[in-house]
């Protein structure tokens, strides 16, 4: 099972419009019930106070999520937007939440593939980095290949959709790519 994270809770973020349509690619190339996704902007924010820090005090809904699509995951794909020159606060914090129930279990050992959005020319280099060296640090392998879009805001149609022909082809050749990294044929069927 592979868990595609949309990293920002900033509610309709142009990151969720590539991280679905990423998930499709995923779909498409694994089977509809090897992937899940989480974007943070669904889920309630109830969870971020001090008390996260404690398994006891913990919101019961964060245990629900880390439950349901960190845990059993095998392997993640981050899609992160570029905020102050690094990736979200509110996906660290996630991370961090993760962090303080079942340690070991949530990130040590699987895999990662990162992909960085942003308006400006640098698709959220310096945030993947960032990232990679906090998976890292958990024990996640991260996959060498990190994809930057770019310049998101010209590749939409009014609609939302992402129209560019180059950018849907190399989201879909990374795609590809992190399934032939995780080993897709040796993933657990749910």
């Amino acid at each position: 099972m592979i868990t595609l994270i949309s990293g920002t809770n900033r509610k309709g973020s142009r990151c969720k419009i590539f991280a679905e349509q990423y998930y499709r690619f995923l779909q498409e190339i694994l089977g509809e019930d090897q992937v899940q996704f989480l974007a943070l902007e669904d889920i309630s924010q109830e969870w971020l106070a001090a008390d996260m820090y404690i398994e006891e005090r913990q919101d019961p809904g964060l245990g629900a999520i880390q439950d349901q699509y960190i845990l059993p995951a095998q392997a993640f794909v981050f899609i992160s937007p570029e905020y102050n020159g690094s990736f979200p606060g509110a996906l660290k914090l996630f991370i961090d939440g993760c962090s303080v129930r079942e340690y070991a279990r949530n990130f040590k050992g699987k895999k990662a593939a990162l992909v960085g959005v942003s308006t400006g020319r640098a698709g959220n280099l310096r945030g993947m980095s960032h990232l990679a060296g906090v998976l890292n640090y958990l024990g996640t392998v991260t996959m060498p290949d990190q994809l930057p879009i770019s310049s998101i805001a010209s590749l939409l149609d009014k609609e939302g959709n992402v129209i560019d022909e180059g950018t849907l082809a190399v989201m879909k050749s990374h795609a590809e790519a992190f399934a032939r990294f995780v080993g897709a044929d040796q993933l657990v069927k749910s």
